[in-house]
């Protein structure tokens, strides 16, 4: 339930209706795609920094959750905050939209740590991918009920409303988590002398120093690093290639949401049994390989249509790529430390979502203006630049695939199952 929620926030804020708004209404014009790129880059940015650091206080006080709510309560405020903002006020949009960005992100490192509390290791597979489909329908869900006021009544005013719905959409759909679930960890008592910082960053050095034990994990998180961009770039400005290119308005962009969350349902539960069948890894690559097919079949997309059937099939390989990619982790993390293995998962995940994004909005930025001084339109050239950005997309997805080619599964496994010199 808590995927619910937090997916509704990703489908309207991410996909259907903020970036754009913000892109086309707050900023206008090309400038607007390398705002946002800025934007989503310096919240992953300060994620990546903390992180770590947070991830090894919540494993040593047994605070996940706490954490947890705590970074989804600032999400949920800022993104109800977003209702202020209005044509033109660019710094305002910028500000309230990266603060909830960090408490979204922030937010998934504490409940994608909470999964090996409650799956064994042969149930993550399985267990990550249904709710990964139950967060789709929540997004889905959310999206359903927004669709019909931009319909009927449509407006800034109703697309700015449209943030405290998925503001509180959230808020409600985590009451379950804040009611039910129980985090199995218990406190450590600090050693004398110490306080939660100090500790904090001994357990970094530590696990850094056992790295070599983990040579396995630390390729993956590489690889992560490098394909990760390519995911994000695709979920961040899809919304922006539908309005540019295509011309969509606000109900189509989603409507072309709603697939995507349909077709994510469909991928999490797909790529889920065939984790459980084939591996994870080889699940991993052959939804990477899918992806980087779509993305080259984007670069030559004509139309409106073409581009709903390739949103639909990218909802599938994105699912297995976010979803079998957190499995792995936890398959990979030691008893123990999940919350600070998933630190540095997030690390690699926002370092590469703060370089991603930055570097599209860049080269579709510096596209348009190549392409107007070489005589295109201004309108012209911006299509142009986004189209060629485009490729920057799939350049990230080759490199992970190559990366990911070189992780044992195996070797990382068994290298977990051994006892930790950090708990020692």
């Amino acid at each position: 339930m808590y995927d619910f929620g937090n997916s509704a926030y990703a489908a309207v804020v991410l996909l259907a209706v903020y970036a754009a708004y913000f892109k086309e209404t707050v900023v206008g014009g090309a400038e607007g795609s390398r705002l946002w790129g800025l934007a989503i880059g310096i919240a992953m940015l300060v994620v990546a920094v903390s992180s770590p650091i947070l991830g090894a206080i919540a494993d040593f006080s047994g605070s996940k959750k706490r954490f947890l709510l705590f970074f989804t309560a600032i999400n949920c405020a800022f993104t109800a905050l977003l209702f202020l903002v209005e044509k033109g006020d660019v710094a305002q949009g910028m500000i309230f939209f990266i603060i909830a960005e960090i408490g979204y992100r922030s937010a998934q490192v504490f409940y994608n740590s909470l999964l090996p509390e409650i799956a064994s290791p042969e149930e993550m597979g399985v267990v990550s991918g249904n709710g990964w489909a139950i967060g789709s329908a929540g997004g889905i869900l959310c999206l359903l009920i927004i669709l019909p006021l931009i319909v009927f009544i449509g407006g800034a005013s109703i697309v700015r409303l449209s943030l405290i719905i998925t503001a509180v959409f959230f808020v409600l759909s985590t009451i379950p988590l804040i009611l039910w679930l129980k985090e199995k960890a218990e406190p450590t008592p600090l050693p004398v002398g110490e306080n939660y910082i100090s500790v904090a960053f001994k357990r970094l050095a530590a696990t850094i120093k056992t790295a070599r034990r983990f040579r396995e994990f630390v390729k993956f998180i590489i690889a992560f690093l490098i394909y990760n961009d390519g995911v994000i770039m695709a979920l961040d400005f899809a919304a922006i290639l539908g309005a540019v290119l295509f011309g969509m308005n606000q109900q189509e962009l989603i409507i072309f949401v709603i697939v995507v969350q349909i077709t994510n349902v469909i991928g999490a539960y797909v790529f889920g049994i065939l984790a459980n069948s084939i591996g994870c890894k080889k699940s991993l690559i052959a939804s990477l390989v899918m992806m980087i097919g779509i993305v080259i079949w984007m670069y030559y997309a004509a139309s409106a249509f073409v581009f709903f059937i390739i949103g639909g099939l990218a909802g599938v390989a994105m699912a297995g790529l976010q979803s079998l990619s957190r499995t792995l982790v936890g398959m990979m993390g030691p008893e123990g430390q999940s919350a600070e293995f998933f630190g540095f998962f997030a690390v690699a995940g926002r370092t590469s979502s703060f370089i991603g994004p930055a570097v599209y909005g860049w080269v579709a930025a510096e596209g348009a203006l190549w392409f107007q001084s070489r005589g295109y339109a201004e309108v012209a050239a911006e299509h142009a630049g986004l189209r060629v950005a485009v490729l920057s997309i799939a350049v990230f997805l080759v490199a992970g695939l190559i990366a990911l080619l070189f992780v044992n599964e195996k070797r990382a496994i068994a290298a977990s199952q051994e006892p930790s010199l950090t708990n020692a």
